[in-house]
């Protein structure tokens, strides 16, 4: 809500002529210059202009009025409705003025091309047109295809911002639900004994066999050499 009242001229106008406020209540009221103020007051400025009462279109109450009249210090406040009324929800397909009409093909192909999560009934909705010629649009199959220039709609005047970030938003919202998550694999771990390889394994049998016959002879008293080698040391 603006801080300054409706038609600020006429309601200045209106406190000039019927309080005793100073130029500079009035200019701060209305949101004029005190030097404008005075220029109506003196008949140079808004001749002709009628005067609105504030207090019967419920922007200032009488109260404020008095305590203003009482202290030319005083800055008064706009006053507040009690009840903010919400928007009534638009039922029905977008009306579009004859004069913009001619550029929903051209705000179809932008979000085709941009968000093209959005649905076609999203579009409909949106843009205040029919299936088929999102279809066509989208098939190119559309009268007019080759001369279409996408074009984001909010700048067409077809559609606000906020409307456009919550169609984008839903359709998102619908995309991650019905998408599977990705699932997450990681490296697997083969026990010890598969990853040992064939040589590896020969050669412990090998070395094992080897440790087995020498600890046979040593408890025998005798030696691993053979008879040949004693021969050759006797000699």
């Amino acid at each position: 809500m603006s801080d300054k009242p409706l038609m600020p001229i006429a309601t200045a106008v209106w406190l000039i002529d019927n309080t005793s406020l100073t130029f500079d209540q009035i200019a701060d009221f209305c949101k004029l210059h005190p030097l404008q103020v005075k220029g109506i007051a003196d008949g140079d400025v808004a001749a002709g202009v009628r005067g609105i009462d504030p207090i019967s279109n419920h922007q200032l109450t009488r109260e404020e009025l008095e305590k203003a009249e009482g202290d030319p210090a005083y800055h008064m406040k706009l006053a507040r409705p009690q009840t903010i009324v919400a928007e009534a929800p638009r039922k029905g397909p977008r009306y579009t003025p004859v004069s913009k009409r001619q550029n929903r093909p051209d705000a179809i192909a932008w979000i085709v091309r941009n968000h093209p999560e959005i649905t076609d009934a999203q579009i409909s909705k949106l843009l205040g047109t029919t299936k088929s010629t999102i279809q066509s649009v989208r098939d190119r199959s559309h009268w007019n295809s080759a001369n279409l220039v996408p074009q984001d709609p909010v700048g067409l005047g077809l559609c606000s911002q906020i409307e456009l970030d919550a169609a984008v938003r839903k359709a998102a919202s619908r995309k991650a639900k019905f998408e599977p998550a990705p699932t997450e694999e990681g490296p697997s771990l083969a026990p010890a004994a598969e990853t040992t390889a064939p040589e590896a394994e020969e050669e412990e049998t090998h070395r094992r066999g080897s440790v087995d016959v020498e600890k046979v002879f040593a408890k025998l008293g005798g030696s691993s050499r053979t008879r040949d080698e004693e021969e050759d040391e006797e000699d």
